[in-house]
């Protein structure tokens, strides 16, 4: 069991599912020069391999740089031969045992479990260094679910693996789950905006 709720949540830095690979490695750097992160993922919308390969060599320039870890969604052979830091599971816990017996005990593996704390605790029990929940808001996307409040303040009470808190972040929301999670997941909150860098300064200044 977990003693206390994590202080000071980490960056933890998602890609736009679609970006300009001769334009956005320069902006990913500009953001992590001004906002040390942990960790970025490769979010690429697309499935196709050369482009994710690609995508993945060039952001890697920019991430080992800084020694911030890369991991991919969902491509765990993909991680594997491109000698990636890990892979994010967006099925729960389906895929987490494979993807740790493929990719060895030191690759990161993440697992997405929407709000689901059963989900959650599947995934840890499988192996997952960490699972994120989320949106942290209803939208009129997909069937509207998001994570409640009470799932990470449960979890940081009550389990010990990391935890990242995800989609549709705000100041208010990034204040109120400070003390309950270990991550933030910023993306889409940040890279739609004309300077990505002050947006994500004026979004973590609610960090606390």
């Amino acid at each position: 069991m977990q003693d206390d709720a994590p202080q000071q949540p980490q960056l933890y830095l998602i890609t736009p599912p679609e970006f300009e690979l001769n334009t956005f490695p320069d902006v990913l750097a500009r953001v992590l020069d001004a906002h040390p992160a942990a960790c970025v993922r490769l979010a690429l919308a697309t499935r196709d391999e050369d482009r994710l390969s690609r995508a993945a060599d060039t952001l890697r320039t920019v991430t080992d740089a800084r020694d911030v870890a890369l991991v991919i969604n969902d491509h765990v052979l993909l991680a594997e031969r491109l000698g990636l830091d890990g892979v994010h599971l967006s099925d729960a816990a389906r895929s987490v045992r494979h993807a740790r017996k493929t990719l060895g005990d030191d690759a990161i593996v993440g697992s997405f479990c929407a709000g689901s704390r059963h989900d959650g605790m599947s995934a840890g029990e499988a192996g997952a260094d960490y699972v994120a929940f989320g949106p942290v808001r209803p939208s009129v996307l997909d069937d509207g679910s998001h994570a409640e409040t009470d799932v990470f303040e449960w979890w940081s009470q009550m389990i010990e693996i990391p935890c990242v808190a995800e989609g549709a972040l705000d100041a208010d929301h990034i204040a109120r789950l400070s003390a309950m999670t270990d991550f933030f997941g910023v993306g889409e909150e940040i890279w739609t905006q004309e300077d990505p860098a002050a947006a994500l300064a004026t979004l973590w200044a609610s960090v606390g």
